[in-house]
Formats: structure tokens, sequence, C-alpha cells
């Protein structure tokens, strides 16, 4: 028995024994059992024991409920020695059960020991309970139990090995997800502004960290002369201290050193706790991202961060092309719209002052900023079919008879058959707006008598600001009108003229309106 060995054995004296220090995290061995002698003998049997050079620390526990409360404390224990009888006849055998299905512990090795073979009959054990060896305690002399050890830790430590292997696959597959769902993401932000927010957003939840972060723009030129110059570096978004990159004069001398060295070395950077992205794009520009604070992000965060950089590399440079190919279009469009407004001789500045009109109006009605974008792009060219109305008709001061009036209605039609034919977004909702602008909602309006929902909501929306506007300027056939006469009279047009909705939306937030009717008065 494990008692008579600790008689026989010189070493043992009676003292407390002190555990074996050694090189190496130890294995964490629980000896589950009532008797304190067969704990301590145990531990004497043990003492020298090594598994690849890491030792033995004991954890002891005296009642199954005792062991309960240390394993759901202690979550890397590698062997249980545990009792068949403790506290009643089959209290080990219940901790058994208790581990592996309610504490779902499937990696632990348990050697079940008993002093009563006849209380627990081996076959029976191993048959029903999830235990990796049976031993009597009369039979478990120190070779056998050093062979069991050795036996159980090799077998916990190769299922350690494989379930690591599975955790990290799990991990590069939920990096993977983590860079796939983040550029996604920034594809889909439209300005460049947006798109540094964004970045910053994607980049903090990419690696899990709240860092000072920093995303800049400079010409590849200016760049190269390794002088980063405030003029001519545009901060595009920041976090932390540089939230408010309005009042940032001068970069700190050490970020400054830092983005030198990337644009000199031409990659991202790990260096001084700090990760600098170096994202060049083909136009010329380079764009910068600093952040700090990551000296907790592993081996593969830094994997992660260098697949995002490449299709970070890729958005940039998509979205400048597109903002150029856009901003083109929106230049063109509101020029064209100019010149439509300027020869029915309407207010200089009427375009400019419906573009923002009608986004701020949708954005109060809940569209997604990408269609409020969009709808102000498109908006100026609501009138675009008046370029083939004839002067006599376009430029009358008095009232037009019942034929003129009928030439004058046909310009939602020419409108929209001079843009129809576009696949762009722009002017496929130019077409839609010049064709509806002058629908109403209660049916009675031209040119197919649409009402309601029928009518596309971005040309119920073109129909407030153009009578707002109209109104509100004055025109060759009339003088502006005071705020409170126009809202008195668009609201005479609720539910008839105006979407009811989007009509008090505009009169409940007239302030916004007002305010974009100063910034661009008529010259």
């Amino acid at each position: 028995m494990l008692i008579d060995l600790a008689k026989k054995n010189p070493l043992f004296s009676g003292k407390k024994l002190t555990e074996t220090t050694a090189s190496g995290i130890p294995w964490k061995v629980l000896v589950v059992d009532d008797e304190p002698d067969v704990h301590t003998v145990t531990k004497l049997a043990l003492s020298r024991f090594k598994l690849e050079g890491r030792p033995l620390t004991f954890i002891n526990a005296y009642s199954a409920e005792q062991a309960k409360e240390l394993m759901n404390q202690e979550h890397d224990i590698a062997i249980a020695f545990i009792d068949v009888v403790m506290e009643s006849d089959h209290a080990g055998l219940e901790l058994v059960k208790w581990i592996r299905e309610e504490l779902q512990n499937k990696t632990t090795r348990l050697i079940l020991r008993t002093g009563q073979p006849g209380q627990a009959p081996e076959e029976d054990v191993i048959v029903n309970y999830d235990i990796n060896d049976y031993k009597a305690k009369a039979e478990l002399d120190s070779r056998k139990l050093m062979t069991s050890v050795y036996s159980a830790l090799r077998s916990y430590r190769d299922i350690m090995e494989i379930e690591q292997a599975r955790r990290t696959q799990i991990n590069h597959r939920k990096g993977l997800e983590r860079v796939l769902e983040a550029t996604s993401g920034l594809f889909e932000l439209r300005t460049l502004h947006k798109f540094a927010d964004g970045l910053l957003t994607q980049v903090a939840t990419l690696l899990n960290l709240d860092s000072e972060t920093l995303l800049l723009t400079c010409n590849a030129i200016d760049a190269i002369s390794g002088h980063l110059d405030p003029v001519n570096i545009e901060i595009l978004a920041g976090t932390g201290q540089f939230s408010n990159k309005s009042h940032i004069t001068q970069l700190p001398e050490h970020i400054d050193r830092l983005l030198r060295s990337a644009i000199t070395q031409k990659r991202c950077l790990y260096e001084d706790n700090c990760f600098i992205g170096y994202f060049p794009t083909k136009s010329g520009l380079i764009n910068l991202l600093y952040m700090d604070g990551i000296d907790k992000i592993d081996d593969l965060d830094k994997k992660l961060i260098d697949i995002f950089a490449i299709n970070v590399g890729v958005a940039f440079e998509n979205l400048l092309l597109n903002q150029e190919v856009e901003d083109t279009q929106s230049e063109l469009i509101l020029r064209l719209g100019d010149v439509v407004e300027s020869r029915s001789k309407e207010a200089a500045n009427h375009v400019k002052r419906m573009a923002e009109y009608c986004s701020q109006l949708a954005l109060l009605a809940g569209l997604p900023e990408y269609e409020a974008d969009l709808l102000r792009r498109a908006s100026p060219m609501h009138d675009i079919g008046k370029i083939a109305i004839p002067d006599a008709v376009l430029l009358k001061p008095g009232k037009l008879d019942d034929e003129e009036w009928k030439v004058m209605r046909q310009h939602p039609t020419i409108g929209h058959q001079i843009l129809a034919n576009s696949e762009r977004p722009i002017l496929k909702a130019a077409s839609i707006i010049a064709l509806q602008h002058h629908e109403k909602y209660d049916g009675s309006g031209y040119p197919a008598n649409l009402k309601q929902d029928e009518i596309h909501i971005f040309a119920r929306i073109v129909a407030i600001a153009d009578v707002f506007d109209a109104l509100s300027h004055a025109r060759c056939y009339k003088t502006a009108w005071p705020l409170e006469e126009v809202l008195a009279e668009m609201r005479k047009g609720a539910a008839k003229h105006f979407d009811p909705h989007l009509l008090q939306l505009f009169i409940d937030n007239v302030d916004i309106f007002v305010k974009v009717k100063d910034n661009w008065k008529d010259n």
C-alpha cells in the first residue's frame, strides 16, 4: 500500500515536503483523497518526477466538494488522482461524472484509486465512467505510480497540442473573417474623409485596441524629400488627442520621425510600440496611418494588418478614382444646371441651394448618406428639360396662355429623355427627378398624374425644395416672399402638392434651410 511505501522510504521523516523547483512551468496534479497520508506519499513518490524538463506541482482536495471548487478555479490541471470512497461510497465516481458532464472538462486525465476494489468493480467503472486509469491502492507502488503519471501526462500533452492547433486554426479563420469584414465595410464608404474615419474604426476593431490614431495623406514628391511639411500634409482623420485635426499645426517629433522612416523604407513599420501603415497610390499620393500602444498585438495580428494594408491600398486607389469621376460628373451637372437656370433668368445660385436643400431634407427623412449625396449631386438637373423650351415661352414675364403652358409642361419629359439612357447612378437619379419633380402628392401634377408613393422620394423632396427657393427669391415675374408667408403657403399644399411627412420635417427644421439660403445668396 502507499502508506507502507512511506514507512519503507528513508526520505520520509514525517516532516512537511517542499515542492521540487525546476525550470519550466510545472504540470498540475490534483490529489483527491480523504486520507492525508495518501497526499503526502503521492508527493513523496513523485517528488523528483520530470517530463520535458517540467516538474509536478500538487493541489490537494480532501473531499469531492472541495475538488469541485478547485477545478472551477484551476483550468489547466493535467492529472487528477481521485479516491472512490470519500464522504460517500461513490463520491469519487460522482465527481468524475461532474467533471466530464457538467464542467465539460475532457482534457484532464482522471485516474481512479480505491482501497476497496469490491465497492466499485473495475469492469463496471471503466465501462460506465469516462476515466483514463483505475488502480487499487494496494497495487500502486512507486514504480507503477510513476508509469501511470508518465502515460497520463503524455496523453494530456498531446491533447493540449491538438487543442492548441485547433484554436490556432479557428483564430486564423476568425482573423481572416475580421479582415474581410473590415475591408468590405471600407469599400462601401464613398468620400475620402468618411473612408478615413471608417479606416480608423476598422483598424481599432481589428486589433481590439483603444489607441491614439492618425491618418494622413501627402504628395509622394514632398514625401521623397524626407520632410513632411504640415502645409503639404492633409490630416484625414484622428482619434484621441488627434480627434480635432484642425488644431494640429505640427506633428510631434517622434511621429514625424516614424512617418518619414516608413516613407523611406516604403513599407508598414512596427517600431517604438507604434504601427505606421504605408499606403501608396498610383495617383502620386501616399496615405499614412499612425497608431500607438500596439505592444499587446501578436504575430497573427501583425499578419492580419499586412493583409488589411494591401486591401486598404487598393481601396484608397479605387476611392480616389471613383471620387475623381464623381466630382467631374457633379461639376458638369452643376455647370449645366447653371446654364439652364441662367437662360431662364432664375436666381444665380438656385441650383447650389437646391442641392443642399435636397441633401439635408433627405438626411432628415432617414435616407442613407449615400442616397442623400446622390440626390445632392443629381438635383441640379431637375429643370434640364427647359433647355429645349423656346425663349418666348421660357422668358415671358406675364402669365402663360394655354398653348404656352402646354409647351412649358413638356420640359419634364424632355429632361428625362436627355438623361434616361445613362447607366451612371447620378444621371439615372437626375432623369427620375427631371421627370417627376412637377408631380403632386394628390395626383394633380404632370406629366403622368402620379400620386403619393408612386412619386419617387427624390422627386418629392425636390418639389419641396424647389417651391421654397422659388418663393424665397425674386424671379422675373415676382418679388421674394418673407419666410412666414413662404411657410404659410407651403402648409396649404400639404397632402396636395407636397408629401405631408416630408413637408413637416422641412418646416420643423427650417433653420437648417434658411442657413443654406443665407450661405448661397444671389449676387
